[in-house]
């Protein structure tokens, strides 16, 4: 990787009680790795039941801007992700986006 410097994010929510992510972690979180300047994220992970859903939900964020394809990144979500945490997904994005332009500056 070069020299930039990166933030690491973390974005928080709720899901159903009877959701297992609720039953195991108690809240969903996302963590990004993300370019400072850029907003572009470079790795993703979160609390998940399943592999798939971080494999999957990772296929969707890494490589878009935070900042400048949050829309974008959003409609995906909206479309393609039909897992029972898909509120909580959009709200933990969101978490995520109010913390990183905490971080840099950045007012909306």
């Amino acid at each position: 990787m070069d020299n930039k410097e990166t933030l690491y994010i973390i974005g928080e929510s709720r899901t159903n009680s009877d959701n297992a992510i609720t039953k195991i972690y108690g809240s969903f979180y996302m963590a990004l790795e993300i370019e400072a300047d850029s907003g572009r994220i470079l790795e993703f992970g979160c609390t998940h039941s399943l592999d798939l859903t971080e494999l999957f939900l990772r296929r969707i964020f890494v490589g878009k801007s935070l900042l400048e394809q949050y829309t974008q990144i959003e409609d995906e979500v909206a479309r393609r992700y039909h897992g029972s945490s898909a509120k909580a997904v959009l709200a933990a994005m969101k978490d995520a986006e109010k913390r990183y332009r905490a971080a840099v500056g950045k007012s909306e």
